[in-house]
């Protein structure tokens, strides 16, 4: 929790108790979160996450330049830059997350059960992956992004829930990420591409 309230400066470090909430629901569901301690790997999880966020990031810039416009907004000065700012994250906002959802619940999942970077950066495999079986990643994705809904909506209890909320985001999508594993690793018949049931 204190992580969590710190999370700007401890941002690695809660992804790498991701990753390990991740591995522990596969390896061991139903058993709880993992205690705490800094685990290894948060590192490669928040640098996939940049290479992912960079280019929204750029094209976010131009964006913000482009709707830079005081006639438009009727205002100018701090609050024009502000606004600019906000209309060109909200034009991203979606697309963002679709190519993080699409991407990175199968390459988590993988590098959580390997320990090997170069997994979760096999962004080919992950879209295979989705392709495959993708009533699976749907399922695991609309529990992520509910959890996440219900998480940053526990802001609302004046700031402190959101603490625990995102905590509560955390382990449910470590779960959901684990169940893409498990349905990854069942055997599927020789020369079909059905998904795994």
């Amino acid at each position: 929790m204190v992580a969590i309230l710190f999370l700007p400066l401890t941002f690695v470090p809660v992804l790498g108790y991701a990753v390990a909430a991740v591995r522990a629901a596969g390896e061991q569901p139903g058993l709880g979160p993992p205690p705490w301690r800094l685990y290894p790997g948060g590192h490669w999880v928040a640098l996939a996450l940049l290479l992912l966020t960079a280019p929204f990031v750029l094209v976010g810039i131009y964006i913000s330049n482009a709707v830079h416009i005081a006639a438009f907004w009727q205002s100018n000065g701090t609050l024009l830059d502000v606004e600019s700012f906000i209309a060109a994250v909200l034009i991203l906002a979606l697309p963002w997350g679709v190519v993080v959802l699409l991407l990175m619940p199968h390459a988590t999942a993988r590098y959580a059960a390997t320990q090997r970077a170069r997994d979760l950066f096999d962004f080919a495999s992950s879209l295979r992956s989705v392709r495959r079986d993708f009533s699976a990643w749907n399922v695991a994705i609309a529990a992520i992004v509910t959890a996440w809904a219900i998480g940053l909506a526990c802001a609302a209890l004046f700031c402190v829930g959101v603490v625990p909320g995102v905590f509560y985001a955390i382990l449910v999508s470590a779960n959901a990420t684990a169940a893409l594993s498990t349905k990854s690793s069942e055997r599927r018949p020789e020369g079909t591409d059905q998904p795994a049931r």
